[in-house]
């Protein structure tokens, strides 16, 4: 089917559907495909529930109808219809990736920016292949701009994202240790996250970076850029004068505060001043707007539990943002302090090196307790009789439940794979 076609359909839809459980009457239905599911299965599923069309690419076992879309392959004609609304609305995209910090960026940026324009941002983890597209194609004439998280596991993705969102600026927040196995190496981080700057720049879009970060001067040394930073010589002049207890920031005379854990947000919160100087914000309305931000979703998320003081930090976790996380930590002023970490996931060949760096980082940090839930910190070869090594997560509960252990502040950090926020009711019921 032709692509003004579909996107005619589109447009008298009542949205998009990939999934027949959440399907909502009049939806338009793209039958995706997985490893471990076939979506052209659910057709009839898809119409029980109310689709009004439904997009296959296989129709084995499906009655055809007017009704039935049929296409070469599903989610490329989804990545197509996006990347052809998205051109139909023609408004301002920032893009943004990283290793670490791309998400808490990107939700300081939609609350600057919202102070001034109705603004679409990427919810939840909708930033990959299939959340990007089903995120622009949110999108309606009542937005003014839209931002765009790209995450990545695996070179030439970035690349992909970037030719389907078209962005008109972008922004890296750091490249860092993360997703090691799928890029092989720091380098290839480098590289894959760069793909975003290369797309910019061969568009004609504008590259937005920390100045402070010499990697991101290396990797833009060529290309027209703005930057933020602690230097005279940056675009937007900004000094970190706090690096405990709250991040502070000054800009223009006017301090700029906010309770977001740990220096290493000082830059996410920099990104989203520059963004709002950018887009014509006032001062002030970007002032309120930082200030008025509070951390959610288990990133850097404050909380206090029978007296103990917790920083949930449970989204996501690898070895640099392990690191900014317990460095930011051990300059708590709690004399009983203990971490609760999770494995650090798709590490490849660096997995037993990288989790034994971070059991050695906690013993020189002497914190009072250092429990770890999971197979890859299990089988490091650091211990400690403050090292305490769990399989499970409900092993680790058992453990808490048969020890009269006192602690004022605690970190939790893992992999999203081990949902280390299900300890908050556990904590709250001891």
């Amino acid at each position: 089917m032709e692509i003004q076609k579909l996107y005619s359909i589109f447009l008298n839809s009542s949205g998009i559907s990939t999934d027949t459980r959440t399907l909502k009457k009049g939806n338009l239905f793209f039958a995706l495909n997985g490893p471990n599911f076939n979506g052209n299965h659910f057709t009839k599923n898809a119409f029980e529930n109310g689709a009004s069309f439904v997009v296959v690419d296989n129709l084995d076992s499906i009655e055809l109808s007017s009704k039935i879309i049929v296409v070469e392959n599903t989610l490329n004609s989804l990545q197509e219809l996006a990347s052809h609304h998205r051109k139909e609305l023609n408004i301002p995209i920032v893009a943004i990736t990283g290793s670490n910090g791309k998400t808490t960026t990107k939700e300081l940026i939609r609350e600057v920016l919202s102070k001034n324009y109705n603004v679409l941002a990427t919810e939840g983890n909708f930033n990959n292949h299939i959340g990007v597209p089903l995120t622009l194609l949110k999108l309606t004439k009542k937005h003014e701009i839209g931002i765009i998280e790209m995450g990545a596991n695996h070179l030439k993705e970035i690349e992909l994202l970037s030719s389907i969102s078209l962005p008109n600026w972008g922004y890296i927040t750091n490249f860092g240790k993360a997703h090691l196995e799928g890029f092989g190496g720091k380098e290839g981080v480098i590289q894959g996250k760069s793909e975003l700057y290369k797309h910019l720049t061969l568009n004609k879009g504008r590259i937005l970076i920390n100045g402070d970060d010499l990697e991101q001067l290396k990797q833009t040394k060529n290309q027209k850029v703005l930057q933020f930073g602690s230097k005279e010589i940056h675009d937007f002049k900004i000094s970190y004068i706090s690096k405990k207890r709250k991040t502070q920031l000054q800009f223009e005379g006017l301090n700029f505060k906010n309770p977001l854990h740990g220096d290493y947000n000082l830059t996410n919160i920099a990104a989203s001043i520059a963004f709002g100087v950018i887009f014509k914000v006032k001062l002030i309305d970007i002032k309120n707007a930082v200030e008025g931000y509070e951390s959610k979703n288990n990133r850097s998320q404050k909380l206090t539990i029978n007296k103990v003081n917790y920083i949930l930090d449970a989204y996501n976790a690898n070895p640099s943002s392990m690191e900014a996380a317990l460095s930011a930590f051990a300059e708590n002023q709690s004399k009983y302090k203990a971490v609760i970490l999770g494995d650090m996931l798709e590490l490849g060949g660096h997995t037993k090196e990288e989790h034994e760096n971070i059991l050695k980082l906690c013993l020189k940090y002497k914190f009072r307790a250092i429990f770890t839930i999971g197979d890859n910190f299990k089988a490091t070869s650091v211990e400690s009789d403050k090292i305490f090594k769990f399989d499970k997560i409900e092993m680790f509960k058992k453990h808490l439940k048969n020890k009269n252990n006192f602690f004022e502040s605690i970190l939790i950090k893992g992999s999203r794979f081990f949902q280390l926020e299900s300890l908050i009711p556990f904590f709250k019921s001891k």
